[in-house]
């Protein structure tokens, strides 16, 4: 039964519930108490909405839980996020994962760049299987992007023709195209955050290689000459006996 919080917390402060006088007789082992009983708080149109049952119509949304002998806040329960937000939270996610890669990949490189490469080649070997996801995310985002869109295109033509012949949009049509309208500006979104990483990328390598031929000695001209110079071929791998 919901009742309003004013009316309820009221019951609950006046009606205690009394302990039991009576002892257990003989070696019986006593009964178990009963299980706290709690109710249910939300917001519902802008008033306070209290109850000891929680309505379907209340499960998506943020709630506290109330004891019902104490009146004291127990609990609560965050709100159902929306299809939008999981995909926000989801990309947030993913920028988080590519953000600690970045951020290791630099620890890395600055600990072992002096020790372990010899020359700006060997260096850049580092940057080729980091430099490659990257740049396979922005095709697949690209794709997506250009997919999406011609589907979306293909939606609304098939409601104006409808509209143009005097026959109603159905629903589900609208549906769709609101769907997938979402997801392509979804994809955009993370498109241009792919791209942005990828330049980003370009100027965090330029920088590092700044920095290996200034540990190393290396004049810029130098550098330039190296760049220049074929790359020698791969060592043969040894025939097994």
């Amino acid at each position: 039964m919901t009742v309003r919080t004013s009316y309820m917390l009221a019951a609950l402060l006046v009606a205690v519930p009394l302990a039991s006088a009576q002892s257990n007789r003989g070696n019986k082992p006593a009964a178990a108490p009963p299980a706290a009983k709690k109710l249910f708080c939300w917001e519902e149109k802008g008033q306070r909405i209290c109850s000891d049952a929680l309505p379907a119509d209340a499960v998506n949304v943020a709630r506290d839980e109330i004891s019902a002998s104490s009146g004291l806040r127990t609990g609560g329960v965050d709100r159902a996020l929306t299809e939008e937000e999981r995909a926000q939270a989801a990309l947030t996610a993913q920028q988080a994962q590519i953000d600690a890669a970045a951020a290791d990949m630099r620890r890395r490189t600055d600990a072992a760049m002096l020790l372990s490469y010899r020359s700006e080649d060997e260096l850049r070997r580092v940057f080729d299987e980091r430099t490659a996801i990257v740049d396979n995310n922005v095709r697949t985002a690209r794709y997506n992007t250009v997919s999406l869109r011609e589907g979306l295109i293909s939606l609304l033509q098939t409601a104006g023709d409808n509209e143009l012949a005097g026959r109603p949009v159905r629903k589900e049509v609208a549906a769709s195209i609101h769907q997938r309208h979402a997801e392509l500006v979804r994809t955009r979104r993370l498109q241009q955050s792919f791209e942005t990483q990828r330049a980003e990328l370009d100027v965090e390598i330029a920088d590092i290689l700044q920095r290996f031929r200034a540990m190393k000695g290396i004049s810029p001209e130098q550098a330039e000459d190296a760049a220049l110079k074929p790359s020698p071929p791969p060592a043969p791998t040894p025939a097994r006996k």
